[in-house]
């Protein structure tokens, strides 16, 4: 069975001081994630202090490439059916997110994805992948 991928409402963003960064340059068209001033490993989430060394966090811009790490297609949590995935990103940080624009039954682990932005509820945009 071949399942497209269809549009899904995204509901609003919920956004504080710590986060405002974050969605601020999605808002952009910008991918943001955190690296530590002290020891240079990124990480995501966004966090104020490094996970590796507690160290002070910055900042960076990503390139918005990266692979399917694990990939999982749901067809029972609604209506539309989603792929919701673990992409590795080239800067070597993973994060979960949706994998759109795609046959859902067609994604494979490895598979290379890039950056694309979805509109939320309230004007917000939300990082997603689609295959390269």
């Amino acid at each position: 069975m071949t399942t497209a991928y269809t549009e899904r409402p995204i509901g609003a963003l919920i956004v504080d001081a710590a986060t405002a960064p974050y969605w601020n340059a999605a808002k952009e068209g910008v991918l943001k994630i955190k690296r530590c001033t002290a020891c240079a490993r990124p990480h995501f989430y966004p966090r104020a202090l490094c996970p590796f060394c507690l160290g002070d966090t910055e900042w960076i811009d990503c390139a918005g490439k990266g692979e399917i790490y694990s990939v999982s297609v749901t067809r029972r949590a609604g209506p539309i059916p989603y792929a919701i995935a673990y992409v590795r990103l080239d800067e070597g940080v993973t994060m979960l997110t949706n994998i759109v624009n795609c046959d859902l039954d067609a994604l494979r682990i490895g598979d290379r994805v890039k950056l694309v932005f979805k509109p939320a509820e309230g004007g917000g945009q939300v990082p997603m992948f689609k295959p390269e």
